[in-house]
């Protein structure tokens, strides 16, 4: 497996906005249409990535538990589907409903969005502010698919815990770790 870090985008970007696809819903979806109450979460994400795969049931739960709380999650795939069909927006509706995604699955077709974000990896995690500001990036947590370590999401859920609290996230922000986003 490919290990690719992520950029890790400066704290304090406001989030780029955008208008994509949503596989599921079949509509164009902008972040302003999207955006949480309290936060917002952007993961880059595809079907085929094996970190990805090891890390989508937490986040699913994830997702559930803190949309309740304000939080909305927002993925998006911005792989070359010609090189790699398998992370086609068929193929992306078909995977978000057998993976129970409570949350839009976008396609960013010409990877406009993901060089906006940074984007390096896959999973690739964001998570601003209810003013749309970056107060975290990185990792979910420490588990991969080769570590042996159990998958709990304790970073992704801090970070998103330091921002319903109104407290400033002071645990060190480590980079994703995943497959390289497949550019044209």
């Amino acid at each position: 497996m490919a290990r690719t870090a992520s950029n890790m985008l400066p704290l304090g970007t406001i989030a780029p906005d955008f208008k994509l696809f949503d596989t599921v819903s079949g509509c164009l979806l902008s972040l302003e249409d999207l955006k949480g109450k309290k936060a917002t979460v952007i993961m880059f994400i595809c079907n085929h990535c094996p970190f990805v795969i090891h890390v989508n049931p937490e986040l699913v739960a994830i997702a559930k538990t803190y949309a309740e709380k304000g939080v909305s999650f927002i993925a998006i795939s911005s792989n070359d589907v010609v090189n790699y069909p398998q992370d086609s927006p068929e193929k992306m509706k078909t995977h978000a409903k057998t993976e129970g995604y409570t949350f839009p699955y976008l396609y960013d077709e010409t990877q406009e969005i993901a060089k906006a974000y940074d984007a390096a990896c896959t999973p690739d995690i964001y998570v601003f502010d209810a003013h749309l500001e970056l107060v975290y990036r990185g990792q979910i947590d420490d588990s991969r698919p080769d570590n042996g370590l159990p998958v709990t999401g304790k970073d992704l859920k801090h970070a998103l815990d330091c921002v319903l609290e109104n407290k400033e996230n002071m645990q060190m922000q480590k980079p994703s770790i995943g497959c390289n986003i497949k550019w044209k």
